[in-house]
This record gives structure tokens, sequence and C-alpha cells, in this order.
């Protein structure tokens, strides 16, 4: 979120609205049919420029499709839909060089109780992008917020439905400003008993309301969190998470090591074998080499000897056998 909050803070924020929205409907949106949500998804995605835009929420559905939601206040429809693709571009581009496959991607865009109507389709020819629009003009964010006061004063659990809408209530219709109305559902969160659900709320208000809300009452709200205990415990499971990863980096990269030491041995190894087989095929082959001229040589002896010695002679002084030096014989008296 802009407006200060540290890098880490946010990581925490994020753990805490997985929680929140995991295996959660989007009926409350007015959005039936849709699958379950999955996860929540990183909002920054690499981009070949050098901005900070980034999308508002990102969800991982139980389809395995992404759904890109986004909050407006404004009715500027072309700017906001070409900002989408951007975001939309980054999307499939991340996921397909992890992947190698394209995902689908659904937007939704939400819209403040100051935009009345809205269109759901940019058509650029062959780009075509479409939206769904959810108009929160529609909702009685007084109905809603009263009721779920009373809940929460008679000490009654809010369903997940009840807290998602909760946390929607400040960019509803309602009879305050928005920045009121985001301190009184901020303020009414704090006193739940359920100290998670606490978090899970002021976290999802401040990330839905990112685009509008008072930037010193944001610090104030992100100064009481840091004291929830649930923020702390988090924290704390976040540097385990961490150091568990940095463990097993270190453990990958002295495993690579020794693979990489171990490929060049057993590629010296080969060099060695190989070297040490054509030593001894040149040894083998000058042997044989040897021995041939060495026959050679007796059988020119042995031709010679035959009108002077028997046969058996001739074979004792030259070493052939018997059978060759006869065998010399005949080819001779032919």
């Amino acid at each position: 979120m802009p407006g200060g909050i540290s890098h880490h803070a946010k990581d925490i924020l994020f753990k805490s609205l997985s929680a929140l929205y995991q295996n959660q409907a989007l009926d409350v949106y007015g959005l039936h049919g849709l699958p379950r949500i999955k996860a929540v998804l990183p909002t920054e995605f690499p981009s070949v420029r050098a901005d900070e835009r980034r999308a508002d929420t990102v969800f991982l559905l139980e389809d395995d499709s992404i759904l890109l939601l986004e909050y407006e206040s404004n009715e500027r429809f072309l700017d906001n839909h070409l900002k989408y693709l951007d975001y939309a571009c980054r999307i499939l581009h991340t996921y397909y060089q992890q992947e190698k496959r394209i995902r689908p991607i659904r937007i939704v865009v939400i819209y403040t109780s100051d935009v009345t109507s809205a269109r759901e389709q940019l058509d650029a020819g062959d780009v075509l992008l479409s939206s769904k629009a959810v108009l929160l003009g529609e909702f009685n964010g007084d109905a809603i917020f009263h009721a779920i006061e009373e809940k929460v004063h008679n000490g009654e659990p809010l369903t997940p439905e009840e807290t998602m809408k909760l946390i929607l209530v400040p960019l509803m219709h309602t009879r305050f400003d928005r920045q009121t109305m985001i301190e009184k559902t901020i303020e009414l969160a704090k006193t739940i008993d359920d100290e998670p659900k606490q978090l899970h709320i002021i976290a999802g208000v401040l990330t839905a309301t990112d685009k509008f809300i008072d930037r010193s009452y944001a610090e104030k709200v992100k100064e009481w969190i840091k004291m929830n205990k649930v923020f702390r415990l988090l924290v704390e499971e976040l540097e385990q998470e961490r150091e568990e990863m940095l463990k097993k980096v270190m453990q990958e990269k002295e495993q690579a090591v020794q693979r990489a030491i171990q490929e060049k041995e057993q590629a010296v190894q080969r060099v060695i074998q190989e070297k040490e087989q054509a030593v001894q095929r040149v040894m083998q082959e000058k042997e044989q080499a040897i021995k041939q001229t060495e026959k050679r040589k007796a059988i020119e002896i042995a031709k010679n000897l035959l009108d002077v010695l028997p046969i058996h002679e001739i074979a004792k002084r030259t070493g052939l056998t018997v059978a060759e030096v006869a065998d010399l014989a005949k080819e001779m008296d032919r």
C-alpha cells in the first residue's frame, strides 16, 4: 500500500488477507456462479517499465483461473481498462514464464457509491477486454453496518459473508462520507473479541480503501495493528517461514555445489578411463603388429629352410607349428 507502510507489514497484511479469503465464495459481491477463492496472489508483477503500478487484489480461483479484483471511484472507463489490460499482460507473461501455459483471467471492477453505471467491455478490434461491474451504490451500507454492529455488540460471531460485507461498507452508499465510514468500520472491528477476525477485517478495509483513505489515519491504524497479538504471531510465523526458506535455499545451493563437484569428478574419471582405454588399444594394436611382423619373418625363414631341414626342426627353430610349416611346404611344391 502507498503511504509509508513497510514491505514487512505488507507481507503480514497479505498473509492475513489470504486467511480471510481462502475458500470464500464471491456471492457477497453479487457474483454468482464464479468458482470459490483458492488463494490470494501477489499483486506486483514484473514490467518492462520502471513504474510501481500494481493491481488492487489478485485471487487464484478453484478452477485455477485468476481473478483480478479492482476498486474504482470514477468513470474513467478507457483509462481504467487500459490499466487492467496492462495488468493482465503482466500476469499472463509471469505465469507463462513459470508454467509454460496460459491461465484464464477474470476481471471484476468494484465501483464505489460514486459510480452509478459502468460499461463492461473495451472493444479494440481483435483485442476485446471484458469485465464484470459491481456497483456498491446499489447496496444499503447503513443497513448492513447497523445489522453487523448489533451482532458485534451482542458478542455474536460474524459469518464469512458478513465479514466481507463489513470490509466493503465504506465503499457502499451511506449517509456518512467515506473517511468517516472507514473510521467507523475499523473502530467497530477493534471491538470484535476474535483477534484474528479483527486483523482480517482491518487488513481488508485498508486494502479495499487504499486509494481513498486518509494517510495520517491509515498510519495510526497500522501502528495499532502492530500491537495486535495476532499480528505479532504472524510476524513470528513469517520470520520462521523466511528462516526455513533461507535454510532450504542454502541446502539447495549446497546440494547443487555437491552435484557439480560429483559431476566434475565423474567427468574427470570418464576422461581418465577413456585415455586408459585408448592407451590399451594402442598397446594391443602395437603388440598385434609386432606379432604379425615376427610371424611374417618366421614364415620367410621357414620357406628358406624347407630345402635344408626337416619340417619338425624348422617348426622348432621358427616358433611355427608343425602344421603351419607343412602347409608352407605344400604351397612351395605347387
